[in-house]
């Protein structure tokens, strides 16, 4: 797993394979490019850096090419898990539990306390993920009108 900047060109790559999958269940059908260009810029992912966020990719380990990724928005002592994704290609492996627990040692590092996160049902993969992962699912803490599904996750404190 690799910290990245979400302007990146690595990032941005990958950004734009997992909202091309999650506009196209959306919609039901492939994306348009500018359904996908209008997505990116209504969910942009430029605060996963810094005091902000964080946000991770994993890479092959023969060429550096992004199969996934997984970010968290900081909000006081509640992290916002967002843009979690791996290449249909590598779905099954592992990569992205290891990206989700990664950003959840990145959040107990910096003393969060809970990650919560939004999501639909027709994205099944990543809900079975969450559930394997000990999320639960929780009353609505949001308005997004693209969610139907919230999850929360309290995270072990830090050892001192």
């Amino acid at each position: 797993m690799e910290t990245a900047l979400p302007g990146e060109p690595v990032a941005v790559s990958v950004l734009r394979r997992y909202t091309v999958e999650v506009a196209s269940r959306w919609y039901g059908r492939p994306a348009t490019a500018d359904e996908v260009d209008q997505a990116l810029l209504d969910e942009p992912a430029d605060d996963l850096t810094g005091e902000t966020g964080v946000l991770l990719l994993a890479l092959t380990l023969d060429d550096d090419e992004p199969v996934g990724c997984a970010g968290a928005r900081y909000r006081g002592d509640v992290a916002e898990l967002t843009k979690v994704f791996t290449r249909p290609d590598v779905r099954g492996s592992g990569i992205g539990r290891r990206l989700v627990e990664a950003v959840e040692r990145v959040c107990v590092e910096r003393g969060t306390a809970v990650v919560q996160l939004d999501t639909r049902g027709e994205l099944s993969e990543a809900c079975a993920l969450y559930e394997r992962l000990g999320y639960r699912q929780v009353e609505a803490f949001n308005e997004e009108p693209y969610s139907d599904r919230w999850y929360r996750k309290d995270l072990a404190p830090r050892s001192a």
